[in-house]
């Protein structure tokens, strides 16, 4: 049994891969769920529709890789971070929808906190900011306007957790003691509830956002045999040994396990990680600290000998909100493409972007600004702009928005903190040396459009593995590592096989004066929407 299946719960769509020990792919299924935007800045999925989807591609992914289900040796299971969902402590069975990572509902409520000065207390604890963005305002909004759940949540008798905790709850929701309820830390550091360096729930925080300790699942290292799967499903006795929030998983499917590797990952946001060690650094203005997992150290004797336990390490980061999103948008809100694969051939008709600049703040900017307020922003309309120029200043935004974290993290370029908050508790912010190379993966990394503008803009080479599902395979290579199912995890790791190498062309005027002219734009796009 040398197989792992990996469950990648994402933002708008619920995968699983089966991967072999040398990292290559078996099986793969993939299924989309629907959004809801019930208001606008709100952000809503059906979590009974992610389980459904989430446990039909599971057993697809097993059925195409022809294997039975007994030879799988370990799941693990990777998700969209700071997403919340309410459930029966009982039955697993959800209460209401998910509120996702992207809502924006909380914003007033994360000002109000600001004002009372808690921010610094607040960042200094959990390497965050005050942002709807993270889930202890979500929890609260759920707790004061879903009918009876402060009560039920006080008693126990249901949990609040992110995906992978209420994924976990489905899968062994035919447990004679009950569904499990555990998180993993790099789920729960991203909560704004836990403690960064002890990895607990701090009472100081749940007092300061109103949230009940007994609503809250146990937090556990990210590679732990969780539970065995007991729920009716072709899995059932398979255990899952890993779960960690997807941003992670990225970075430990690139190799990233020492200070210094980095990664972006294009999803349906952006997200660039650098690894720090064991160490929490203070992060620059508008940069997090965020808790990342390490394999075990094994011996050359083989897997499951002298494993020693995992040591805590940890992360800057920075978040850009709509990433892939703005392509959907283009195909679904706009209808000027009919696939998102259509975007890459229509920005290439044109030679550039005739002049649009387009800010994709669909749902407030994250990092370096953190404007919650900020919204979407078109500039530089003639009446010779086309769908193509649209098209291309999309997806210039996106290469612009990624250039700003790393130029936040570095301490050069863009002004951060939007909301407030720097390094930290008085601390003095520490920058990291700028990569001379960035590691990409996530489905827009397949761009080479995108790719090639995130190149000429950073003005370093833009490296892009053969594998993309760095985030499924990091999940698998922890849960191979924790189950000792295979002996070198690392050489699974995508980070060895280049696929190819986008070298900038671009020259330090031109980029300079193009970088300008973005930040003029997101300085118009800023503070726009009403407050609450």
């Amino acid at each position: 049994m040398s197989h792992i299946l990996a469950l990648d719960q994402g933002t708008s769509s619920s995968r699983a891969i089966v991967f072999r020990p040398d990292g290559t792919v078996a099986g793969r299924a993939q299924e989309p769920f629907q959004q809801h935007f019930p208001a606008p800045g709100w952000v809503e999925h059906d979590p009974e529709e992610i389980w459904r989807t989430q446990s039909r591609v599971a057993a697809q992914a097993i059925e195409r890789a022809a294997l039975p289900p007994s030879e799988i040796a370990a799941v693990g299971i990777t998700n969209q971070r700071e997403t919340i969902v309410a459930w029966d402590h009982r039955t697993a069975e959800p209460i209401g929808r998910a509120i996702v990572w992207q809502d924006r509902r909380t914003a007033a409520a994360c000002d109000r906190l600001r004002e009372a000065g808690l921010e610094d207390r607040i960042r200094a604890r959990t390497g965050l900011l005050l942002d709807p963005y993270f889930s202890a305002t979500k929890i609260r909004w759920m707790l004061e306007n879903v009918p009876g759940l402060r009560a039920r949540a006080e008693a126990g008798t249901v949990r609040i957790g992110t995906i992978d905790a209420y994924l976990l709850a489905r899968l062994t929701a035919s447990r004679a003691e009950g569904p499990v309820a555990a998180t993993d830390r790099t789920n729960a550091g991203r909560t704004m509830l836990m403690d960064l360096r002890q990895s607990e729930w701090d009472d100081e925080l749940l007092g300061i956002f109103g949230v009940p300790r007994a609503c809250l699942p146990e937090i556990r290292p990210s590679g732990s045999e969780f539970a065995r799967i007991q729920c009716g499903h072709p899995l059932d006795g398979r255990p899952v040994t890993a779960m960690l929030g997807d941003q992670q998983a990225a970075l430990l499917g690139q190799g990233g396990l020492q200070a210094g590797d980095a990664k972006n990952t294009y999803g349906t946001g952006c997200f660039l990680l650098v690894h720090t060690g064991p160490h929490v650094p203070p992060p620059p203005p508008g940069i997090l600290a965020t808790p990342v997992a390490r394999l075990r150290r094994r011996p050359s004797g083989g897997p499951g000998t002298g494993a020693a336990a995992p040591q805590e390490c940890f992360a800057r980061e920075g978040s850009v909100f709509i990433g892939g999103a703005v392509v959907q948008w283009l195909r679904d809100g706009l209808g000027i493409i009919r696939e998102s694969s259509d975007i890459e051939p229509l920005a290439a008709s044109v030679p550039d972007s005739g002049g649009v600049v387009m800010v994709p703040a669909l749902t407030g900017l994250g990092a370096p600004w953190w404007d919650a307020r900020a919204r979407g922003t078109i500039l530089g309309l003639t009446r010779g702009t086309t769908r193509a120029h649209l098209a291309r200043a999309a997806l210039e935004g996106v290469a612009h928005s990624v250039c700003d974290l790393l130029e936040a993290m570095t301490g050069g370029g863009s002004e951060g903190g939007g909301g407030g908050g720097g390094g930290g508790g008085g601390e003095t912010a520490e920058a990291v040396p700028r990569p001379r190379e960035l590691r990409v993966d996530g489905a827009a990394a397949a761009d080479d459009l995108l790719m090639q503008m995130q190149a000429d803009l950073l003005g370093c080479d833009v490296v892009r593995p053969r594998v993309l599902e760095t985030t499924a395979l990091g999940a698998a290579m922890l849960a191979a590592d924790t189950a000792g199912a295979w002996a070198d995890p690392m050489a699974a790791a995508a980070s060895r096989d280049v696929e190819h190498r986008f070298r900038p062309r671009m020259g330090e005027a031109e980029r300079g004066r193009v970088r300008a002219r973005w930040r003029e734009a997101v300085g118009r796009s800023r503070d726009w929407a009403d407050a609450d």
